[in-house]
């Protein structure tokens, strides 16, 4: 956790924050490129995370999403949360559809696989990943959809 990590978890707990997406994921392009790619805003939020980089179902093009992330015994947490929006992210139906991915983690690419976790690991990954990002309680409170949580294991 970073200094700004507090500040970013009462930040992104606003109920209106969901419909400032698409600026967040805009401000977050533009500092990736220019930083080319060093820093995110979950960096300066003082957040885990990584991008994520999977090949779209319908495109076949690679797709590339920031994201926040759960370190978890040499696995990586993530969830489809989309700060509780009604929709499902783009990204989990093509991981889904894919099964396997690459991820930028810490500057490397990193070769994954993509496993969506049933009830019991869910309720289990659910309980570590609140304790880095509280706001996912937040999350599941604003939608009726179940947020899909997946571990990523290097391939």
């Amino acid at each position: 956790m970073g200094l700004m990590t507090p500040l970013a978890i009462r930040i992104g707990a606003i109920p209106w924050m969901p419909r400032l997406l698409p600026q967040i994921v805009w401000t977050d392009r533009t500092l990736q490129r220019v930083t080319r790619g060093r820093v995110s805003v979950l960096d300066l939020a003082g957040l885990p995370n990584l991008t994520l980089t999977v090949v779209g179902r319908k495109s076949g093009l690679p797709r590339s999403t920031p994201l926040l992330c759960v370190p978890d015994q040499g696995t990586w947490l993530i969830a489809g949360s989309y700060f509780g929006g009604p929709d499902m992210p783009v990204w989990v139906h093509n991981l889904r559809a894919a099964g396997q991915a690459s991820i930028t983690w810490e500057r490397r690419q990193v070769p994954v696989t993509a496993e969506e976790l049933g009830p019991e690991d869910r309720a289990a990954a659910w309980q570590v990943m609140l304790r880095t990002w509280p706001n996912f309680a937040k999350y599941e409170e604003r939608t009726d959809r179940l947020i899909p949580v997946f571990r990523l294991t290097r391939a």
